[in-house]
C-alpha cells in the first residue's frame, strides 16, 4: 500500500500533471491552499521529474504522475481534499473523482459520462493562469494572491552568476525560434560585455550547440558556455535566479525568471501573453498578436514568434539594462 496512505495526516493531493511552467504559474493557488489547510499533507500530483522544482515552492509534497491516462496511485477515499488544478476536461475530473475525496474544488461542470455535476466558478477563457486558479480557490471560500509567485531560493549556487542566459529550448515547435536568430543575439550581447550562457534541456543539447557553433563562425567562442542538457532542475533555477538577464521563448526558464524576479525578454508565438505573460517587472514581451497561429503543438514556429526579429530583442535588452 502507498505509505501515503499509511499516514494519518489528513491528505489535500492538487492535480496538474503537466510541465514546469504550469507549476510555477500555480504557485499562488498552492500558497493559498498551504495557508488554509495548515494541518494537511498537500501532495501535487505531476510528473516525476518535476520534484526538484517543487521544493523550490515549499511545503508541497509530491506525487508522481505521468499523464491523466491512468487513475492516480492513491486508493478511494485516502484523499480529504481534491483539487482540479489541471483543467475542466473529462480526463482530470474522472482523475479528481476516482479520488472519492470528501471535498472537492473545481470548476462548475456538468454531469458526464458517469461524472457527477460539480459546483465551482464557469471556466473563462482570456484569464491568466496565475489568476485563473486563485479565482478558483476564492470561489470555494479560500484567499489566495495571484502575485504571491516567487520561488524558494535554490540549494545549489548558480554555476555562472552574473550570466546572460539565452534560453534555446521550448516544448513545442510552434515556440522555437530559429537559432539563426539566437546565435546574432548571442553574438551581439556578447560583444556588449555579457557572460553569455545557453541552456535547455537534454534533448536541446544539440540545438543549444548548433546555436553556438553559428556564433563562431562570427567570431564569439559559445563553447564553454553551452549548459544545456547538463544541469538537473535546481541548477538551472539557480542559473536563472542569480542570472544578469534572461532570453526565452514563452517557457519554464522564463517563469523562473519572473519568480526570481530577473530581468527576462519573454517571446511569444501561439498562447497569448495575456494568459501566460510575466507579472509587472522587469519583463519585456514581444509577439505579433495579428499574426498569431494559436497551434500550441504545430511542429512549426508561430508566425507570431517569427515575426520578431533579432534587432527587437536587443532593443528590449537595453531598455531593461540600466
Amino acid at each position: 500500500m502507498n505509505t501515503i496512505e499509511n499516514n494519518k495526516q489528513p491528505v489535500l493531493l492538487a492535480l496538474r500533471a503537466l510541465k514546469l511552467g504550469d507549476l510555477l504559474v500555480a504557485v499562488p493557488a498552492l500558497r493559498g491552499l498551504r495557508k488554509a489547510y495548515p494541518d494537511h499533507r498537500i501532495l501535487y500530483a505531476a510528473p516525476a521529474w518535476i520534484a526538484e522544482a517543487l521544493e523550490l515552492v515549499g511545503g508541497i509534497d509530491h506525487l508522481p504522475t505521468p499523464g491523466l491516462d491512468d487513475p492516480l496511485t492513491m486508493a478511494p477515499g485516502t484523499v480529504d481534499v481534491a483539487v482540479n488544478l489541471h483543467g475542466n476536461g473529462p480526463e482530470s475530473r474522472r482523475r479528481i473523482h476516482e479520488l472519492q475525496a470528501r471535498r472537492v474544488i473545481a470548476h462548475q461542470s456538468p454531469a458526464l459520462d458517469g461524472l457527477p455535476a460539480l459546483e465551482g466558478p464557469e471556466w473563462v477563457t482570456g484569464r491568466h493562469e496565475r489568476e485563473r486558479w486563485t479565482r478558483l480557490l476564492a470561489w470555494h471560500g479560500i484567499d489566495a494572491d495571484p502575485l504571491d509567485f516567487r520561488l524558494n531560493k535554490p540549494s545549489v549556487p548558480s554555476p555562472r552568476p552574473g550570466a546572460t542566459v539565452i534560453h534555446v529550448g521550448a516544448a513545442y515547435g510552434s515556440r522555437l525560434w530559429p537559432i539563426e536568430r539566437f546565435a546574432d543575439v548571442a553574438v551581439e550581447l556578447a560583444a556588449a560585455g555579457h557572460n553569455v550562457v545557453l541552456t535547455g534541456g537534454t534533448s536541446e543539447r544539440d540545438r543549444a550547440e548548433a546555436t553556438a557553433a553559428l556564433a563562431k563562425l562570427k567570431g564569439v567562442n559559445l563553447d564553454g558556455g553551452v549548459l544545456a542538457g547538463q544541469q538537473g532542475l535546481a541548477a538551472f533555477a539557480a542559473t536563472i535566479a542569480e542570472a544578469r538577464l534572461v532570453v526565452s521563448a514563452d517557457t519554464g526558464a522564463a517563469h523562473l525568471a519572473s519568480a526570481y524576479g530577473r530581468p527576462s525578454v519573454v517571446l511569444f508565438g501561439p498562447a497569448p501573453a495575456e494568459e501566460w505573460g510575466p507579472p509587472p517587472g522587469p519583463h519585456k514581451v514581444l509577439t505579433a498578436v495579428g499574426l498569431r497561429r494559436g497551434d500550441v503543438f504545430a511542429p512549426d514556429p508561430d508566425p507570431a514568434l517569427l515575426a520578431v526579429g533579432v534587432r527587437d530583442v536587443l532593443e528590449a535588452v537595453d531598455s531593461l539594462e540600466p
